[in-house]
C-alpha cells in the first residue's frame, strides 16, 4: 500500500468512527509499522488540514467535527489505486463499445487518470492487454451525430434529423425530434426519442443519422413512468405495450444457460421434472425474438402463442428451401 492510499484509508477510517481509534488498529488497518503511521497522521492534520486530534484518556485519535461546519472531506478529488485501476477499466469500455465516440474526451480521460497513478507511485496498467471485448454486427463509425444527439439530450433542445429508416422501403424522412435517453444494446446505440411528426415516442438508429441540427427550442420531456414503460414492456429493441406472452421450453442441453439469463426484465422461469427449463415473459413485435429463438436450433421449442410458434415453423422451412436446392 503507498502513501496516497494510507492517507485516504486513514481517512476513511476515522470518518466512520465516532469514538477514538487507537494506533494499534491504525497500524492494522493501514498494514505499516508505528512510525508509518504516526507520519500518514502527521500528513493528514498538518498538510491536509484535517481537524484530526488525540484523545489521551481513550487513547486514540479522533476527528473534532464540532468546529465545522460540515464533515471534514480530503480537499480535491481523491482516488485510492484500485478505483482508479477501475476508472481505467471504465474508459476501456467506453473506448471498445463504439471505436470513435467521445474519443477526445476519452483520451484526455485516460492521461488524467495516469497522472493521478504516477504521483501514487503506483504502476500503471496497460489495461488494453488484459481485457478483451468481441462485438459482432457493430455499424456505426463516425461519432459526428452521435455527440450531437447527446448535446442535445443533455442540453434538453429540440434537434433536427434526416433519417433513413431499414427495411423494405427504405424511406428518407426529415423529423424534428425531442430526445430523452441514448440506449447501447447489442453493440449499438439507439435513441429514444418524442418524435413531433408522429406525435409519440420513437426509437431510433443512430447509425441511420444522416444530419443533425440542434435548434433553439426546448425539448419536450416525457414523464420517467411512461418513457420506462415505452421502453420495457415489451422485447428487445422493439417497443410499445406487449400484447402477448411467448412460453418457451429449452433442453437439459441448454436449460442451464438460459436459467441464468435475462431475456426480459419480467420474464418468470422454472425447471421441469424432466430437466429442461420453461421461460415466459411479455413481447409486442415478433421479429426479434424470432431470431433469438431460432439461434438456439433444436434446443428450444415455442409452446405458446399458436402464431409465433407457426412463425418459427414458417422460418425454418424457408431455411430449408434454402439448403434443399443446394443438394439437388
Amino acid at each position: 500500500m503507498d502513501r496516497f492510499d494510507r492517507i485516504y484509508r486513514l481517512h476513511g477510517l476515522l470518518s466512520a468512527h465516532r469514538t477514538p481509534v487507537a494506533l494499534k488498529q491504525i497500524m492494522e488497518q493501514l498494514e505499516c509499522s508505528k512510525s508509518t503511521a504516526d507520519r500518514s497522521i502527521e500528513t493528514l492534520r498538518d498538510y491536509l488540514s484535517a481537524p484530526l486530534e488525540y484523545n489521551r484518556e481513550a487513547n486514540g485519535y479522533f476527528y473534532n467535527q464540532q468546529s465545522l461546519n460540515k464533515p471534514y472531506e480530503l480537499p480535491g478529488l481523491w482516488f485510492n489505486s484500485e478505483e482508479l485501476h477501475g476508472l481505467l477499466i471504465c474508459q476501456q469500455i467506453l473506448q471498445n463499445i463504439s471505436p470513435g465516440i467521445l474519443s477526445e474526451q476519452i483520451e484526455a480521460l485516460q492521461q488524467r487518470i495516469n497522472e493521478m497513478l504516477s504521483k501514487e507511485n503506483s504502476p500503471q496498467p496497460v489495461i488494453a492487454d488484459k481485457i478483451q471485448f468481441t462485438t459482432v454486427g457493430r455499424r456505426l463509425k463516425d461519432d459526428s451525430y452521435f455527440k450531437r444527439l447527446a448535446t442535445a439530450l443533455f442540453s434538453k433542445q429540440q434537434i433536427r434529423i434526416q433519417y433513413h429508416a431499414r427495411g423494405n422501403n427504405g424511406e428518407n424522412s426529415d423529423r424534428i425530434i425531442s430526445a430523452q435517453k441514448l440506449i447501447y444494446y447489442r453493440d449499438n446505440w439507439y435513441l429514444a426519442a418524442y418524435c413531433h411528426k408522429r406525435n409519440q415516442l420513437r426509437i431510433f438508429s443512430i447509425d441511420s443519422v444522416h444530419s443533425a441540427k440542434i435548434l433553439d427550442k426546448t425539448a419536450l420531456q416525457t414523464p420517467d413512468n411512461q418513457l420506462q414503460d415505452f421502453l420495457h414492456s415489451a422485447y428487445g429493441i422493439f417497443t410499445g405495450k406487449a400484447e402477448h406472452t411467448a412460453e418457451l421450453i429449452f433442453s437439459k442441453n441448454r436449460a442451464n444457460w438460459v436459467a441464468d439469463e435475462l431475456w426480459h426484465p419480467e420474464q418468470k422461469g422454472k425447471w421441469l421434472d424432466n430437466g429442461n427449463y420453461q421461460l415466459s415473459f411479455p413481447f409486442s413485435d415478433s421479429r426479434e425474438l424470432i431470431m433469438d429463438i431460432l439461434k438456439h436450433g433444436a434446443e428450444v421449442k415455442v409452446i405458446a402463442p399458436v402464431f409465433l410458434r407457426e412463425a418459427v415453423m414458417a422460418e425454418i422451412n424457408k431455411m430449408q428451401k434454402n439448403y434443399h436446392c443446394l443438394t439437388k
